[in-house]
């Protein structure tokens, strides 16, 4: 029963009051100190005092908890964007009656709407009887990738190259600072969960989501996965009450997609391990472990025929894997933290949305789900089974009755759902959301994105760019003798704004800068090479036919087939997520170009075809391996890993 907590020698003087917010739940004082008094029954109820223990506190509540309650901690909803907010309509009932507190944001906005729109679900949350603080997670918001159900495009926060750039930059003491700008960034909008880092390794050229990794090889990934969750955590001892809890993932073996195709889509259910490398793949892992990571997140994929230690890894998908969750993540990594699935690994893929395929959307009619390996057991069933696997928190869904239903079956123990509620409660306990959810929208709109954040941000970015040709040193450009310059994929307002005229006639210039997308070629979207009908790839050419020096600014979303690129261009620039900004002052000079590729970039596709899907940086002939990069101070295209 609640009551009044004696202070344990606990005096006004041997306590720091932290800052308390509240809006609906009463503030109590007891001993000269401040509370919120959540439950509102006018004492401190043991898990409202904030001089214990996150972990007492966590065991204090969950004894509390019915089980509904305790199963909507469990469930991980998305928050319904509505204009610059949330449709509290829409939110209202899956709080209130449903217990649901985390959820995923894709709203991007400016900071202060992001800001207040937190506050409001924070609200919601402090009405409960019990008044459990909400969760915010999101994934990236602050490269240049976007991409549906990946990244949040970016909308106040600072400019920061793609991961991949931060390993080009190669300096881990700068992945943590930026880390660190995301993570204050974060606190200051309310969101208090990162949806990242990615610790898969690109060993599979066409996978999609290699603009997430830090790379291909697993040790550099390692270091930079540490160094990223110490800056999100505030550094490597755990969660704190300024941290953001990182949900490392694809726990594992996500780069290895079978033929790079991708998850999402019953056809691409597959990772492969053809070359035997799979614990290459978990060697970045042991990076976000070394940090204190509070989260690993499941990969959609089953492991195809893998014989792991002797074992045979059950083929289902690794949210419902046992093997892969309690053997390998809980047992020989010895990790406590919250495992929260992927989206969706609990619903329905009918037929149609078995024959589904790029560049259909994976959601359809049906719905969404990638329940792959159980795609005939009910969703009841689904859900049990990932539990009892080893996950914690049902990525994507608000129905927590689910759980309960699996519970009255005999699918689910009590027991099972108290682990992970007691997990889940901790961390919000740890994140000191209890004390004050809220946040002030006038201060996050002076902090995010502001120049002193947005001068590391520009300095990554162009120290991440990458020279891969410099044909007759045409780089850096001498101001003096470009006045003229043809653009195709840079605005024109930012180079007349260094004095430059612009003109679309390339035969006019004295200078053509050309950015280069991923063409995503092919039947499947994979394809790496350009065909020669893209906008961009065309515009190259035309302006290298022209007579006119030509820089190629590839971006490497993933490893790029640049063999045809390098017959229609004077120079290579490539980059991760660069600003018009960053990349003129560095191709006039005023920045050095210092990255050096995160993979190798073949020569061609039937090279990639070749190669096996686990084994990183393995094509024949590779047109640049893995580290190349030039600098300004290189006589020759061919003189290997020379820096500035």
């Amino acid at each position: 029963m609640a009551g009044l907590v004696p202070p344990a020698s606990a005096t006004a003087h041997e306590h720091r009051q932290p800052e308390i917010g509240s809006r609906s739940a009463p503030v109590i004082t007891v001993d000269g100190l401040r509370f919120r008094d959540l439950d509102r029954n006018g004492t401190l109820t043991p898990y409202e005092d904030w001089r214990r223990s996150p972990e007492r506190r966590a065991k204090d509540l969950l004894g509390r908890m019915a089980l509904p309650q305790k199963a909507g901690l469990m469930v991980h909803g998305t928050l319904p964007v509505s204009g610059q907010g949330y449709n509290l309509t829409t939110l209202t009932p899956l709080v209130a009656d449903n217990s649901v507190t985390t959820f995923i944001t894709r709203l991007s906005a400016p900071p202060d709407r992001v800001a207040a729109a937190s506050n409001s679900v924070q609200e919601l949350a402090e009405r409960q009887p019990l008044g459990i603080p909400a969760v915010i997670s999101t994934d990236p918001r602050n490269g240049f990738a976007v991409a549906d159900g990946q990244t949040v495009a970016r909308n106040g926060t600072t400019a920061l190259p793609d991961f991949p750039g931060m390993t080009a930059a190669d300096d881990p003491a700068l992945t943590r600072r930026l880390g660190d700008i995301i993570r204050q960034e974060y606190r200051a909008v309310g969101i208090t969960e990162s949806l990242s880092p990615q610790a898969d390794i690109a060993t599979e050229p066409r996978w999609g989501r290699i603009n997430g990794t830090f790379g291909s090889d697993p040790h550099q990934a390692k270091r930079q996965v540490r160094a990223y969750v110490e800056g999100m955590q505030a550094g490597s001892t755990g969660l704190r009450g300024r941290s953001v809890a990182t949900v490392t993932k694809h726990w594992a073996g996500y780069g290895a997609q079978e033929n790079g195709y991708d998850s999402h889509y019953y056809y691409g259910r597959y990772a492969t391990f053809p070359g035997g490398n799979f614990n290459a793949h978990l060697t970045p892992f042991t990076g976000a472990f070394d940090a204190g990571t509070s989260g690993v997140m499941p990969t959609y994929s089953i492991l195809k025929d893998l014989v792991h230690q002797g074992k045979k890894v059950p083929q289902v998908g690794a949210g419902f894997n046992s093997y892969l969750l309690k053997d390998l993540l809980r047992g020989r990594y010895d990790f406590d933290g919250v495992v929260l699935s992927d989206w969706a690994i609990t619903g329905d893929c009918p037929q149609v949305c078995r024959d589904n395929r790029p560049p259909a959307s994976f959601v359809g009619p049906w719905g969404v789900g990638m329940p792959w390996g159980v795609e005939e057991r009910t969703i009841v069933e689904r859900f049990a089974l990932a539990v009892n696997a080893g996950v914690d928190q049902i990525g994507g869904s608000n129905q927590p009755a689910h759980i309960v239903e699996a519970v009255r079956r005999g699918l689910l123990s009590e027991q099972r759902v108290d682990q992970a509620a007691y997990r889940i409660l901790l961390q919000k306990f740890q994140l000191g959301l209890f004390e004050n959810p809220y946040v002030d929208p006038v201060a996050a709109e002076a902090l995010v994105g502001g120049e002193a954040f947005q001068r590391v941000g520009d300095d990554a970015q162009g120290r991440s760019l990458t020279l891969l040709r410099n044909e007759r040193r045409l780089l850096p450009v001498r101001a003096g003798k470009v006045r003229t310059v043809y653009l195709h994929g840079v605005s024109a307002q930012s180079a007349e704004a260094r004095g430059l005229t612009v003109t679309s006639d390339p035969a006019e210039a004295d200078l053509a800068i050309v950015r280069l997308t991923d063409p995503a070629s092919g039947a499947d979207l994979t394809g790496l090479d350009f065909t020669g009908t893209e906008g961009d790839f065309t515009a190259l050419k035309a302006a290298h036919a022209a007579g006119v020096p030509t820089v190629a600014v590839p971006k490497l979303d993933r490893p790029l087939v640049l063999t045809d690129v390098m017959k229609h261009s004077d120079a290579i620039l490539a980059n991760y997520g660069v600003s018009d900004a960053v990349l003129l002052q560095t191709l006039f000079g005023e920045r050095s170009p210092a990255g050096r590729l995160p993979f190798e970039l073949p020569s061609s596709m039937a090279a990639v075809e070749a190669q096996l899907e686990d084994v990183p940086d393995d094509t024949v002939r590779p047109l640049f391996r893995r580290g190349y990069g030039l600098s300004y101070r290189c006589s020759s295209e061919r003189t290997h890993g020379c820096r500035p």
